[in-house]
């Protein structure tokens, strides 16, 4: 097992957690979605001891360096990886988590993606549930930097599936399940902290 690094989690984990401090309740269990690598789990853990976090990931190389960081960190409160697509909320193997965190998937997944991850978080969270979400978005009021243009052609490129998402057409898709955007937090390198907090007991 390799834990396998990203420059970018170096430059935006501590802006991250600063908004995590801010709105993730005291206590209780964090379902993170798409964990990737794992580097996120390990730093949020790390300086959020109260807090227990679950990390997820459907890729098993993600997976087995998620592993590796927690082996290493040797922390209580960061579980064993589990293996979840986000695109099937049915079969999710956590059926409830007090919040939710999904840094980087939105743009870098197909839509169906967003979509179940809205579903399963209108799912598993309970009345007041926050889902934090972090990443590029395009938005109808604000001008899109040219950086975030290139990177939505260079990720359709790779898969045209893949791609930008606009912030209100989350926003849209979240009102169906319950869930109404909080916050929007502008972060450095043209990235947005969306935070929806779940409306209702589900």
């Amino acid at each position: 097992m390799t834990a396998r690094t990203s420059p970018s989690t170096a430059r935006n984990r501590d802006p991250i957690l600063a908004v995590l401090r801010e709105h993730l309740p005291a206590t209780g269990l964090v379902l993170e979605i798409a964990a990737g690598a794992g580097e996120h789990a390990v730093h949020m853990a790390g300086h959020l001891p109260d807090l227990t976090w679950q990390p997820t990931d459907p890729d098993e190389t993600a997976l087995a360096s998620i592993a590796a960081w927690r082996a290493e960190a040797g922390l209580p409160n960061l579980l064993e990886p589990l293996r979840l697509d986000a695109s099937r909320p049915d079969d999710w193997p956590v059926q409830a988590a007090d919040a939710m965190v999904c840094i980087n998937m939105v743009h870098i997944s197909p839509w169906a993606a967003t979509e179940g991850l809205l579903a399963g978080a209108g799912a598993v969270l309970p009345k007041g549930g926050v889902l934090y979400l972090y990443g590029p978005y395009l938005e109808g009021l604000v001008e899109t930097a040219p950086s975030n243009l290139d990177f939505d052609h260079s990720l359709k490129s790779r898969n045209p599936a893949w791609g930008l998402r606009r912030r209100e057409d989350v926003e849209a898709l979240a009102d169906r399940y319950g869930l109404a955007l909080r916050a929007r937090i502008a972060m450095p390198a043209n990235n947005l902290s969306l935070v929806f907090a779940k409306m209702n007991g589900g």
